[in-house]
């Protein structure tokens, strides 16, 4: 009898052993994944500003190739260049 109730007590032992092995690697995962979570959190926030920033520069590029373009237009245009002839103040 005394021998059943070592085994016993040994299974014990150990189940509770193994229950907090496993309490202690959720609780290491647990600050992982909330150690994840924060630097997800960061690295949406700048990728928003990035994008935003993005946004900016690419509407700016489009103004200024227009302003561009508009230049370039009004150069091709001027009077006297496209003929080739030179006048003489003679």
């Amino acid at each position: 009898m005394a021998n059943r109730y070592m085994d016993g007590d040994a299974a014990a032992n150990l189940l509770e052993r193994r229950w907090f092995a496993a309490f202690k690697a959720a609780s290491g995962v647990r600050a992982e994944c909330e150690t994840l979570l924060e630097s997800m959190a960061l690295t949406q926030a700048a990728w928003g500003r990035a994008r935003a920033r993005l946004a900016e520069l690419e509407a700016l590029r489009d103004v200024l190739g227009e302003e561009l373009e508009s230049l370039d237009e009004r150069e091709a245009v001027t009077p006297g260049e496209e003929s080739g002839e030179v006048m003489s103040a003679a």
